[in-house]
């Protein structure tokens, strides 16, 4: 009898340990980031507007005003390159105001995940209404990511004819400040 009783308490004390034990089971946990920072995305489709000067040698300053649609790529870290299509309304005192569009190709590189700096240069039309004369434009400019989708971008591009006659191969220099969103 003595044994059944010492069986019998023993088991309860098993059983009994196994129940606390559940208790305190441990599961490892993995503490989830309070916030991922994965820099600005420099690639995709982005829309954006500008404002600047146009200036030439016989035109003291005219104003620049104006939009731009593209889509960047980055084949290989830090490496990017677009297609940009920009349309820019340009008037003044010593010009007759007219619309400059241009498709143009972009080629920089991602200096820090904030700043990209890139060269540009494009294909376009300038019209007054009836006249339009053929365009090119080289030059550059250095862009800042503000928030997670809007950047501010200032450029530089020199503007010269295909139909002028002239030895200048750049006629005329615009100077742009602008705001984008890149989805």
């Amino acid at each position: 009898m003595i044994i059944r009783k010492l069986l019998l308490g023993v088991s309860l004390a098993a059983i009994g340990s196994v129940a606390a034990s559940a208790a305190d089971l441990i599961i490892p946990t993995t503490p989830q980031p309070i916030m991922e920072s994965y820099g600005f995305d420099w690639e995709g489709l982005y829309v954006g507007a500008r404002a600047g000067g146009f200036f030439a040698d016989d035109i003291d300053a005219a104003g620049v005003i104006g939009a731009a649609v593209g889509v960047n790529f980055i084949p290989a870290d830090p490496f990017l390159v677009g297609v940009e299509v920009t349309g820019d309304y340009v008037w003044g005192d010593d010009i007759v105001d007219q619309g400059q569009f241009f498709a143009n190709l972009r080629a920089g590189a991602v200096v820090t995940d904030s700043v990209l700096v890139y060269a540009l240069g494009g294909v376009g039309v300038a019209t007054d209404g009836d006249d339009s004369v053929g365009l090119y434009q080289l030059g550059g400019g250095v862009e800042f990511a503000v928030t997670d989708a809007v950047s501010v971008r200032g450029e530089v591009v020199g503007v010269g004819s295909f139909d002028d006659a002239d030895d200048d191969f750049f006629e005329a220099a615009k100077a742009t400040v602008g705001v984008f969103y890149h989805f």
